[in-house]
């Protein structure tokens, strides 16, 4: 039952002009659904308990559009019977947010409330951010004046209004381009997640608990009472803190482990473009997709070291730094942009116990060639690596070098979120937003039109790199097209989109955005070039998020891989994936159950396996559902979670850990005494051989 509300003193006044209602008709009429523009606005909004005794909540709310404020409303709010402030509040919220957006055909990105909000109901900004997809600040604002400013000598009474205009002010001097929040660094360049907290995307622990079995669920609290009866202190180190897997799953890991009362932080050294061109190198050259010339010699070394000392010694090792005596009790270094702390910590601390994470698909066959690029790269990595307690690595077949010891190894997969922008569910009206958002992105640049819903589409979501087989995303393409004009002439067929993300340590994606442009180019392309969308995005989870949602089916064509968790995203969407099999891919796709894998570079076999599924309707419904309920645990945040902590508490423990390649998830639930349920989806075990011909254990 909806509040009541008794009073409206000041309503919503504002109309969209005379030439933007025409617009909107028109588009309603010509392209119903994406083709419409939304536009981007802020909501403010602040409460008080009205002071007559009869339970009502005073609301204030202010809409801004970034620059300007451009509308108001107070109301008067009475919970209906039975029903709580807090539920009353959020009903409203949604009311006056649902309308106005139809009445102005906008969308909210972005709220700052005030504190007194947050009292009266605790979880409404994860509320609206689930039900509503808006980020929601909150800030104390001012609620009276000093009396030194009144006539009479008392305090000034400050409006909900003119408390809600305050606090969505507020909120915008936190947005950057994109209507983004803007990346929070702080003291010693630690990454302070959702805007140092200030944005709540997730309320209570309860939220994760539904995501999970509750096998899972156990054994996180085992670990999560243990590292906080322990006062154990967790740090991160990584690269970048935006952009690619490993800083999406930092920001979702130390959100849960901030609300489960874990001590974990997360620290990124400065950046240095000339730097992250030599890591990136590396990247390549240890996945064998380099230039042939390409080498990591004496210049690049030094400058590598250099770059590491400054950071450390800036940052991290001066008195109060997380290297320094009293800081972290467990270390873990999470790109191979960073072992050169290893040593450094070693010398400082030599009790702190460090975990070195390996994400990328390391040639074991080319590093064991003497003077090869891949082995010096090695070498000059292992030099570093091999003081480290613990070597996670991706469960890939030949992922660790020979050189690797087999009992440091322990075995995680990549993990998301699914609670957060790239998975959460979306209202169509919000899906409508995100795709006009490419449109505006592709007609900027001059790049075709995604037609949806006029026309399905394909997609291939990846950073524009050597190793995510876009030369075979192209080709399968015009080879399922040519399948359509031979089998199925004049039936519709679908688009292409082929999109990413940058990162700022990633300086190849404009190279090979070009090389793929160029590709395209060609002659074999010209009857369907304007059906294939190629995109490099900006910093929008939930773009992502709307683009897999309404695909028909997900490509994953890599040529080399870690192991790449969108693939898991789309299953969890129902969405049939046909890919590779590369790196960690099978062991989320089966084969024939839901989607296909084909072998690297295989276009005839994408294009063929495409158009049949395509063309089934019953066979597409059928994997979709098997698609959905063939997701683990141990791909999302808690999952993710639970072995971190598990890691930490072992080492922090002075317990000897020795995984001997065995999955770190099973070797959780061996000692907390938990099995695997038969129920619970697991991910394949067994047959690898992870380290250079090593077979696992388990």
């Amino acid at each position: 039952m909806s509040p009541l509300i008794l009073d409206e003193p000041y309503s919503f006044e504002s109309q969209p002009n005379k030439e933007r209602r025409r617009s909107i008709s028109a588009g309603s009429t010509s392209n119903p659904w994406a083709g419409i523009a939304l536009c981007d606005l802020y909501v403010g909004a602040a409460a008080q308990v009205c002071d007559d005794g009869s339970g009502c909540v005073e609301v204030g709310l202010s809409i801004h559009d970034g620059t300007y404020s451009v509308d108001f409303c107070v109301h008067r709010i009475c919970p209906a019977s039975k029903e709580s402030v807090a539920d009353a509040l959020k009903m409203s919220a949604k009311d006056n947010i649902d309308r106005f957006c139809e009445e102005h055909h906008g969308k909210f990105v972005g709220a700052g409330i005030t504190t007194t909000i947050v009292k009266l109901c605790p979880d409404i900004a994860a509320f609206m951010w689930r039900e509503l997809d808006v980020a929601v600040m909150a800030f104390d604002v001012e609620t009276e004046m000093p009396s030194a400013f009144s006539t009479d000598g008392a305090p000034i009474q400050v409006g909900v209004d003119e408390q809600a205009d305050s606090a969505v002010r507020k909120a915008i001097t936190n947005y950057g381009p994109h209507n983004m929040p803007a990346l929070s660094i702080g003291f010693r360049n630690r990454v302070e997640v959702d805007n140092s907290g200030r944005i709540e995307l997730v309320h209570s622990l309860d939220e994760y608990e539904k995501t999970v079995s509750k096998q899972t669920w156990q054994c996180v609290m085992n670990y999560v009472n243990e590292l906080k009866k322990e006062k154990v202190k967790i740090a991160f180190f990584s690269a970048t803190p935006q952009g690619g897997g490993v800083a999406l799953m930092r920001h979702a890991l130390i959100r849960f482990l901030r609300l489960a009362g874990v001590n974990a932080s997360w620290y990124i050294p400065k950046p240095n473009p000339k730097v992250f061109r030599i890591t990136k190198t590396n990247h390549n050259i240890l996945q064998g997709v380099a230039a042939p010339d390409a080498r990591f010699g004496p210049e690049q070394q030094k400058m590598f070291n250099d770059w590491i000392n400054y950071n450390a010694t800036r940052y991290w090792l001066s008195p109060g730094g997380p290297l320094a005596a009293g800081g972290a009790d467990v270390v873990i270094i999470d790109d191979p942009q960073m072992p050169g702390l290893i040593p450094l910590i070693k010398e400082t601390r030599p009790e702190v116990k460090i975990i070195y994470r390996s994400h990328i698909e390391i040639r074991s066959d080319l590093v064991e060639i003497p003077g090869s690029p891949q082995e010096e790269v090695w070498h000059f990595l292992w030099e570093r690596i091999k003081q480290a307690d613990v070597f996670i690595s991706h469960p890939v077949n030949s992922f660790v070098p020979r050189t690797v010891p087999v009992e440091i190894v322990g075995l995680m997969p990549a993990a998301t979120d699914w609670l957060d922008g790239l998975n959460k569910p979306m209202r169509d009206w919000d899906l409508r937003y995100y795709h006009h958002m490419l449109r505006n992105e592709c007609h900027n640049i001059g790049m075709n039109r995604l037609d949806y819903p006029q026309r399905e589409y394909i997609v291939q979501i990846a950073r524009f790199d050597p190793s995510k087989g876009l030369p075979t995303v192209l080709d399968g393409y015009r080879k399922l097209r040519a399948l359509y004009a031979e089998k199925s002439p004049g039936r519709p067929t679908p688009q292409l989109l082929v999109c990413g993300h940058g990162a700022i340590d990633d300086p190849d994606a404009s190279i090979i955005y070009d090389e793929v442009l160029e590709h395209l180019d060609g002659p074999d392309f010209d009857d369907i070039r304007a059906d294939i969308v190629v995109m490099r995005l900006g910093p929008s989870d939930q773009l992502l998020d709307a683009l897999i949602t309404t695909a028909k089916i997900v490509w994953q064509l890599s040529s080399r891989e870690g192991f790449e968790v969108k693939v898991s995203e789309a299953l969890h969407k129902g969405k049939p994936v046909i890919a590779t099999r590369a790196g960690g891919i099978p062991l989320q796709v089966r084969d024939g159950h839901s989607g296909y894998l084909v072998k690297v570079g295989d276009s005839d076999a994408v294009a063929q396996k495409s158009y049949e599924l395509l063309n089934d309707e019953k066979k597409l419904a059928e994997m979709g559902q098997n698609a959905k309920n063939s997701v683990s645990d141990e791909v999302g945040t808690v999952g993710n979670a639970v072995a971190w902590m598990f890691l930490a508490a072992k080492l922090a423990r002075g317990d000897k850990l020795k995984p001997n390649t065995r999955w770190i998830a099973d070797m959780v639930r061996e000692e907390v005494g938990c099995g695997w349920g038969e129920e619970e989806v697991k991910l394949p075990r067994g047959g690898l051989k992870v380290v250079g011909g090593t077979e696992m254990v388990g």
